[in-house]
Order: structure tokens, then sequence, then C-alpha cells
């Protein structure tokens, strides 16, 4: 009976980290920490292996570039020196991460869309507050009654970059106050504008995204400079480099 009992338990186990297993995965490959833009490709999972889906594109990071953020990685970074996410450092959160809702101004998603969305409203706010108990969490306020933090945190600012936003759960289980919070992909300013922290391209590629997205897929994001990519990938189950040679350019 025990070795039934334990042989279960690891079919469980096994189960459960198949489940798990990310069926697509967004990448982003920067030159170096102060890299301000970098790469972005597509893989899909394919009899076990990762395969590139997309070409290769240009995106922006923070003004300042990235730093080592909290999510499906180790917490600490693997070198002293390297940067540690905080709240309005302007910098990108770095490392790999899960990949939550779509948050947008409109009533549904494109054509051929199919993930979780959540239709922003006057009610909706992100808290960046990190005195705040709701820190880096979505909340809805009692608009005939909103706190006064409202107006500061609120979604709804009717600005074109922020009409499609696709949420990156750094620091998210549970958030650490400080540690950065609001990380989404979103639709650039310009075409040099870079972010406070978020990942920015052209709106096609962010509805593009929207299509590609699926929840069963489990998909996560992994952004990451050149040599800690190089160095992260195999025990990260990552694409391979020569998979991802797109993002390597000579």
């Amino acid at each position: 009976m025990k070795t039934i009992l334990a042989a279960l338990t690891l079919a469980g186990a096994m189960l459960s980290a198949r489940a798990s297993d990310p069926q697509q995965m967004i990448v982003s490959v920067a030159e170096n920490w102060n890299s301000t833009s970098g790469l972005m490709q597509l893989f899909e999972k394919s009899g076990g292996h990762w395969k590139a889906v997309s070409p290769a594109w240009r995106v922006l990071y923070g003004r300042n570039g990235l730093a080592w953020g909290l999510g499906e990685h180790p917490a600490s970074p693997p070198s002293p020196g390297i940067p540690i996410k905080q709240e309005r450092d302007k910098r990108a959160p770095a490392g790999l991460f899960q990949v939550g809702k779509i948050y947008t101004y409109d009533t549904r998603l494109p054509d051929g869309a199919d993930y979780p969305i959540h239709t922003i409203s006057a009610a909706d706010a992100w808290i960046d507050d990190p005195s705040l108990p709701d820190y880096n969490r979505h909340v809805r306020v009692d608009l005939s009654n909103p706190p006064p933090w409202f107006e500061k945190q609120k979604m709804r600012l009717n600005d074109p970059p922020h009409r499609w936003l696709i949420e990156i759960r750094h620091n998210s289980d549970p958030p650490i106050p400080g540690a950065g919070s609001a990380i989404f992909f979103h639709i650039q300013r310009g075409s040099e504008t870079r972010s406070a922290g978020c990942t920015v391209m052209p709106e096609s590629r962010i509805v593009g995204l929207t299509r590609w997205l699926r929840a069963s897929a489990r998909p996560r994001y992994v952004l990451l400079p050149r040599e800690e990519y190089l160095a992260s990938w195999k025990k990260w189950g990552l694409p391979s480099p020569d998979a991802a040679a797109a993002l390597f350019p000579r």
C-alpha cells in the first residue's frame, strides 16, 4: 500500500508539473542592464521544444534600463551589482513572469483573440503607492465615495497608450511594498519614448499579442540581458540560443 501511495503521489506531482508547464513564451533580450530597448519574439512548445512563431521586433523598456524583478525565477540576482527593481526606479523588471489579464478600454478583444479580459471602467484603479494596503493590485472603488488616493491611482485615463494593457505579473504573489508595481505590455507613446518600467511597442504588435495569447497555454514572459539569458536558458527551460537566434544579432 505504501508503494502504491508513493507512486500515486509521484504521478500526481508529475501531472501537476506538466499542467503548469508553459506552452507559450514571450522572449525579450536586451544588450545589458542599462539598455532601454531590445528585441522580442514569440515561441510555442512543440514536441517538447520551443519554436519561434513570429519574427523578432524592437521593443522599449524603462528609461533607466532593467532591474532584477520578482517572478518565477530566483528572488536574488545571480551576481553582485545587478540593480534590484524598486518602485519609481524607471527600470523594467527582468526575469521570468506569468502573463496576467488583458485590461482594455474596449468591451471586447480583437477578432481571433481568446484570453481573460477586463474592460477598464471609471471605477478601476491599480495601486502603485507602497503605503496602501492593496499595493500592486487591481481594485474597484465606489465612485459615490471614492478614497482620497483614487485620482492618482485610477486606470481609466482615456489616453491611447493605455488602450491595451497586458499584465506582466511582477511582484504579485504576494506583492512586497516598494518592490515595483503596475508592470504591463502596452502601446509606446513615440518611436523612441521609453516607459516608467513597462515593456512597450507599437499598437499593431500589442493587438497581435492579444490575438496570440491563450490562457490554456499558460504563457510566460522572460526579459533578460544577453549574458544572463545565455547563462540561464537551460535551467529555466527557455528557448535555446539556436531557436532564438534572431534575438542575438551578430
